[in-house]
């Protein structure tokens, strides 16, 4: 459960309208950069009756809500497990990293099973996925300046990285700063964003810059020397998975 959040989350699991094979923390909680005002990103995989995947209605495979809660702005996306299972297959970092948070909001025998899983999805593809998404948050920091865009591009190059190099999801920015060489003031950037979620970086840009585009020359060279494969090796299992699952309703 939930150490880090004085929240009882148990009402807003009893909420949703089909059960949830899980929940769990993400965005900067998940990250370790968590801001005073941040708002609080959940994350899951619900299980559509039987009947709602084989019918003539458009399933609702993915279900998004935003609303505010004993003062704190939540925000919660789960997708059918199905849908989650292909996104996992898509080299979907953010997924596993959802699937993988040790923020766990509910969980079940499910989870832990998919969890299980997760692994022999993993390849050597999944470096696009982190170079992609760090591309997009460096345009955003580019553009506004703020210190929140500046800190996922790190974290998203170094996760990316950590992948190539152990095979191991870690989306927690100050345990991989304790684990590669990354640069020093990051620390001091991540206590500045704690203060405020929007607020600006306070660095050269043209330093910063220079520091992104190192490590997206090391994760370059980590992917081409990873020991990751080319392909998911766990899909017929994962097949099996979900129809378990949805036979077992």
């Amino acid at each position: 459960m939930i150490d880090t959040l004085d929240l009882d989350l148990a009402p807003v699991i009893a909420e949703q309208p089909d059960p949830l094979l899980f929940a769990t923390v993400s965005g900067a909680h998940l990250y370790g950069f968590p801001s005073e005002d941040s708002d609080l990103d959940l994350r899951g995989a619900h299980l559509l009756p039987t009947a709602d995947l084989t019918g003539l209605r458009e399933p609702e495979e993915t279900r998004s809500r935003v609303w505010v809660r004993h003062g704190v702005e939540m925000d919660l996306v789960t997708h059918d497990v199905r849908k989650f299972v292909r996104l996992m297959l898509r080299r979907n970092g953010h997924v596993l990293e959802q699937l993988l948070s040790p923020l766990v909001a509910h969980t079940g025998e499910a989870h832990r099973e998919l969890a299980a899983l997760a692994p022999g999805v993993l390849t050597v593809h999944h470096a696009h996925h982190y170079r992609g998404f760090a591309a997009t948050q460096w345009r955003l920091f580019e553009r506004t300046g703020e210190l929140k865009p500046l800190l996922y591009t790190f974290r998203v190059l170094l996760t990316g990285i950590h992948l190539m190099r152990s095979g191991e999801v870690q989306p927690h920015l100050p345990t991989l700063l304790d684990r590669l060489t990354a640069p020093a003031y990051l620390p001091e950037l991540i206590a500045a964003k704690a203060g405020r979620e929007h607020g600006r970086a306070v660095i050269d840009p043209r330093r910063a810059e220079a520091d992104v585009e190192r490590l997206h020359t090391v994760l370059d060279a980590a992917q081409a020397a990873s020991p990751l494969p080319d392909t998911p090796t766990a899909r017929d299992a994962l097949h099996d998975f979900v129809v378990r699952i949805r036979r077992g309703r």
